[in-house]
């Protein structure tokens, strides 16, 4: 039995059963909604909690390039579902979006699967090539080097070379080589795997960019116009977002693991289809919502094709520039800066042409929120890049720092993670083990977790203090944010001195940096969403939203940026010297730790300058309510 899943049981029923009896008053159409997004942001999670390091320990990408395409990677998913958004709204419908973006995901997911073999790490030296012989995933990953039919470790000198542990006398190569007298390269085992993961991952971009925008909106369309459900029927809407996220990472999490990357991806993919055709099937639930705005938009034929297989195909033709795009993070850089560059200057111009002072104070309020919360989410984003590799390197797992026994109905029972009950000298047969060791990628469940416990009470909270007309300003919450997004990282340097002899710090300190983390999310996430359409005029909404989620693409680009910094040598997908690899995550939390908590204090203070910017627009009563759980 393993702890982690018991407590995710514990957490789950005693969050989701109220949820579930909430929903009974709600559309039917929320069911739908509901399941096919909770299995849609499974497939997201559980893919993403392996990604970073699949490319690490598969391909042996080094940790600048593997944080490069992570950066890439998040950066279009969350640029993609503009367009997405823009062709379901004028063409085809949210329902038809969903379920082509749906299809797409599917594909994705099921190609992860294809893995092929891992590559293979060798040693250039004297004009000879050896191999290293690497087994296990993530923290449990060895790799050794093989001299014949030996297998040997190795480890960092202190000049920067390289040592061969227990090496005998007569071996072709001497058992400390100074630094710059041998060369690491990759030999690629299967060519075509990589190819197949990039063109895997551009279909899930892709996907991404069909659905996540679209069942959102097709949930507004379930209610009327002050229909009184609406704002607890997105908060039941949300919470099966972070059940999906949350389970996604222990289960595919403990499969890619144990069996295999493709046990793991392919997970991520049965929980994509089984949200496709739990959608499809519940087409008649949705009551006609969700179709296109005309029928005749998308009927007429160019060159003998409607347009909307035109709109299919076109999607389908795009996966190639994602593929290439997907590979060059400068050029995605460039887009990013071009699409956003684009937007301000129609926003600027319909600022000076169209609109009243009063109006123009509130969208420079607006986009003072888009650009903190460019910087909190290029913090907050590490979970996915800098942080699970931290999880994996310089983190102990074991829940428990030594095993516990005790006697219960007759039975044995040991609390201990795999590795602690191995180092036992003696287990009585009678005995039942509960695993109290988590994985590295399980870490990324943390987050999930906190916002379904947490979520409600952020809400209470904020709800409390409106009705008093006490709730802090959206500047001031986002004040909160950044110094959270900074404090997380913190934490784990102020921990330093607790590292053990491999360089490990105790598990409870990257708890507590994402408990704290959590905590920043949901001042900003919910907050942001909220104010883009309280602040923007009525004709701008969409415009200023999209500005808003070109700022979330925008912090993921950066994430990848700032995950390079941390990065460290690594040989077979495993850290070279995991003290190096300790102080320049430490180096890099720090900077990034104080960022957040400085710019968290500005904010405080700008708040004083700036909050009359809303004229009102962001003043709440106890009839108004923001949404409580953040939007993943």
């Amino acid at each position: 039995m393993s702890f982690i899943i018991f407590a995710g049981l514990i957490i789950t029923v005693l969050t989701a059963i109220p949820v579930l009896m909430q929903m009974r008053n709600q559309p039917k159409g929320l069911f739908v909604c509901f399941f096919a997004e909770m299995w849609e942001r499974f497939s997201y999670y559980g893919m993403r909690a392996l990604l970073i390091y699949y490319m690490t320990q598969h391909f042996l990408f080094d940790d600048n390039r593997a944080n490069s395409q992570y950066g890439s990677y998040t950066t279009l998913v969350y640029m993609l579902p503009l367009i997405g958004g823009l062709v379901a709204d004028r063409w085809i419908g949210t329902r038809k979006a969903i379920i082509f973006g749906g299809l797409l995901l599917v594909f994705g997911h099921f190609g992860m699967a294809f893995e092929g073999s891992p590559n293979t790490q060798t040693l250039n030296y004297g004009g000879h090539r050896y191999e290293f012989v690497a087994d296990g995933r993530e923290g449990d990953r060895h790799v050794r080097l093989k001299l014949g039919e030996g297998l040997y470790d190795y480890a960092p000198t202190k000049d920067g070379g390289l040592e061969i542990k227990g090496l005998p006398a007569n071996a072709d190569i001497p058992a400390v080589m100074p630094k710059g007298s041998y060369e690491f390269g990759v030999t690629r085992t299967t060519p075509w795997s990589e190819s197949a993961f990039f063109i895997s991952i551009s279909l899930i971009v892709m996907g991404v960019g069909f659905l996540k925008p679209n069942i959102s909106s097709l949930v507004g369309q379930l209610y009327k116009d002050r229909d009184p459900r609406r704002d607890s029927g997105f908060q039941l809407y949300y919470f099966g977002i972070n059940l999906g996220s949350f389970w996604a990472a222990i289960l595919c999490g403990f499969l890619g693991n144990k069996y295999g990357w493709w046990a793991g991806f392919g997970l991520a993919g049965i929980g994509m289809l089984t949200g496709l055709l739990w959608f499809v099937l519940g087409r008649k639930w949705l009551e006609g919502k969700g179709e296109a705005p005309e029928h005749a938009a998308i009927a007429p034929k160019v060159g003998g094709i409607s347009k909307e297989w035109l709109i299919y195909a076109g999607g389908l033709l795009a996966i190639p520039v994602i593929f290439f795009l997907i590979q060059r993070n400068d050029y995605v850089r460039w887009v990013l800066l071009g699409s956003f560059s684009l937007i301000m200057v129609y926003i600027v111009f319909q600022m000076i042409t169209k609109f009243t002072r009063v109006e123009n104070y509130r969208l420079g309020l607006a986009m003072i929120l888009t650009l903190a919360s460019v910087v909190f989410w290029s913090l907050f984003e590490q979970a996915g890049s800098s942080l699970s590799l931290f999880a994996e390197r310089n983190t102990n797992l074991n829940i428990l720092a030594a095993p516990i026994s005790f006697a219960l109905l007759g039975k044995t029972i040991i609390l201990a993670s795999a590795e602690q009950l191995a180092s036992l000298s003696y287990v009585a047969k009678n005995t039942l083990w509960i695993e109290m060791g988590i994985t590295a990628s399980n870490t990324q469940s943390f987050n999930a977790g906190f916002i379904l416990m947490f979520a409600p009470v952020f809400a209470a909270i904020f709800s409390f203090l409106a009705r008093r007309g006490k709730d802090p300003d959206p500047v001031k919450k986002f004040a909160f944010g950044l110094a959270c997004a900074g404090l997380g990282f913190l934490v784990l340097v102020w921990a330093a001195p607790l590292a053990d002899g491999a360089f490990k710090l105790p598990l409870m300190f990257l708890l507590l940096t994402y408990l704290i983390h959590t905590w920043g999310e949901l001042a900003v996430s919910p907050v942001g969403l909220s104010q883009q359409t309280k602040l923007s005029p009525p004709t701008l909404v969409a415009t200023m939203m999209a500005v808003w989620f070109l700022g979330t693409s925008g912090g993921q680009y950066l994430a990848g940026w700032i995950a390079g910094m941390a990065g460290t040598e690594t040989v077979g997908g495993k850290v070279l010297d995991a003290g190096a690899a300790l102080q320049s995550s430490l180096k890099t939390f720090n900077t990034i730790g104080w960022t957040g908590v400085v710019l968290g204090a500005a904010f405080f203070g700008l708040s004083f300058l700036i909050k009359g910017w809303a004229h009102g627009a962001s003043d709440t009563d106890a009839m108004t309510e923001e949404p409580d759980p953040a939007q993943r």
